[in-house]
C-alpha cells in the first residue's frame, strides 16, 4: 500500500517547465480510482508473450537479474500449442516464484478456415466460431486446470460465461482466474461492466484508451483492468511509459502489462521462432525494469501488490440459475 506520510509523485519535467510558466495543472482528485486490489495495493506486473517453459526461463533469469517483480506471465499461442510436459514444467516454474500462470484457450477465429477474419472488415477476430471452437476452448480450459493452470487468458464472450459456469458448478476449480483478452477488450464502461458480470476476474482495455476513458469506466466497474505499457504493433505499438502513474492512478486495479513494439509476431509459437521469442522474452522484462526506474524517480513506485498476490476480490456477476441458463 502506498504510506500515506510519502510525498506526492510528481509529473514528468514538472519543476523545469513550472519555472518556465508552463506547470502542469492540478489534479482532479474525482479522477482517482477509488478501486485497489483486495491486498490493498494499486497494481501488479504482468509479461505476456511468454509461449513455452524455454521463453519462462528466459523471463525469470532476467527478472532476477533486473530486479523486476512479476506477479503473472501469461501465454498468447494457446494451450492446444503446448504439451502437457510444457504446462508442468511451466507450472511449476511459477509455483517456485510464487507468480501466476496464464494460458490461452483454444481455437479462435483469425486462425479459423472462416475468411471473414481475412477482410477489412476483420469479421468476428479471435472469437470462437461455431460449437466445434467453443469444446475446443472448454477442453482446454479443463486440461489446463487439471495440470494446475490457475488463470486462463479467453477472447470470446460466449467461452468467457461457458467457463465462468463450469467454474460456478465445480468443474473448473472456484480459484480457477479468467482474463479477457486485449484483443476483444472493452471500450466504454458499459461493456466493461459486462465482461465483469460474464466472469472476467481481469480485463484487458485497448491501449489507446484516454485517461479520462479510464476514469470514466473506475466510476462503474472496480473489476482489475489490464494494460499495456508498450504495446505490439498489431495492437497500435504504443508506448506509454511516461503515463504509467497517471494510469495507475486512474486505472487501480490495474496489472501493468510490458509488452513490445517493434518486434515480429509470434503467434501461434513454435521452434521456428525461438531465437525471436527468446530475445523478446527478455527484452519485455528490460522494458518492465525502465518503466520501474522511470516510476521510481517520480516518486510514484508505491502501492504495488504484495508478490504472490494474484486473486481480484469480490466481482459482481449476472446469477447462474440453472443448468442451462435459457
Amino acid at each position: 500500500m502506498t504510506d500515506a506520510s510519502a510525498p506526492d509523485p510528481r509529473r514528468p519535467g514538472d519543476q523545469a517547465l513550472a519555472s518556465l510558466g508552463l506547470a502542469a495543472p492540478d489534479d482532479n482528485p474525482a479522477d482517482a480510482s477509488p478501486h485497489a486490489f483486495p491486498d490493498g495495493g494499486g497494481w501488479r506486473a504482468e509479461i505476456p508473450s511468454v509461449e513455452g517453459p524455454e521463453s519462462l526461463a528466459e523471463v525469470l533469469k532476467e527478472s532476477s537479474r533486473l530486479d523486476v517483480p512479476i506477479h503473472r506471465v501469461s501465454q498468447g499461442s494457446g494451450v492446444w500449442m503446448l504439451s502437457d510436459a510444457d504446462i508442468t514444467e511451466m507450472v511449476d516454474a511459477c509455483a517456485s516464484r510464487d507468480i501466476e500462470l496464464c494460458l490461452f484457450t483454444g481455437p479462435r477465429g483469425t486462425w479459423d478456415t472462416g475468411a471473414s477474419t481475412r477482410t477489412d472488415s476483420g469479421g468476428a477476430g479471435l472469437r470462437a466460431r461455431g460449437h466445434s471452437a467453443l469444446a475446443g476452448c472448454v477442453e482446454d480450459a479443463v486440461r489446463a486446470t487439471e495440470l494446475g493452470v490457475k488463470c486462463l487468458l479467453v477472447a470470446d464472450e460466449g467461452v468467457l460465461w461457458t467457463l465462468h459456469r463450469l467454474r460456478e458448478r465445480g468443474v473448473l476449480p472456484a480459484d480457477t482466474t479468467f482474463k479477457v483478452s486485449a484483443l476483444i477488450g472493452p471500450v466504454n464502461p458499459a461493456s466493461y461492466a459486462v465482461f465483469e458480470r460474464l466472469g472476467a476476474d481481469s480485463i484487458n482495455i485497448p491501449s489507446d484508451l484516454t485517461l479520462a476513458q479510464l476514469t470514466e469506466i473506475r466510476r462503474t466497474s472496480g473489476a482489475p483492468m489490464d494494460l499495456y505499457i508498450e504495446a505490439p504493433d498489431d495492437l497500435g505499438g504504443y508506448v506509454r511509459m511516461y503515463e504509467a502513474a497517471e494510469l495507475i492512478r486512474r486505472g487501480s486495479p490495474l496489472y501493468l502489462k510490458f509488452g513490445l513494439s517493434k518486434s515480429p509476431g509470434i503467434y501461434p509459437y513454435g521452434a521456428q521462432l525461438r531465437d525471436t521469442a527468446l530475445s523478446s522474452a527478455r527484452e519485455r522484462v528490460r522494458r518492465g525494469r525502465l518503466v520501474l526506474d522511470l516510476l521510481a524517480r517520480h516518486g510514484a513506485d508505491g502501492g504495488m501488490s504484495p508478490l504472490g498476490s494474484r486473486l481480484p476480490g469480490p466481482l459482481r456477476r449476472f446469477p447462474v440459475t440453472d443448468a442451462t441458463d435459457h
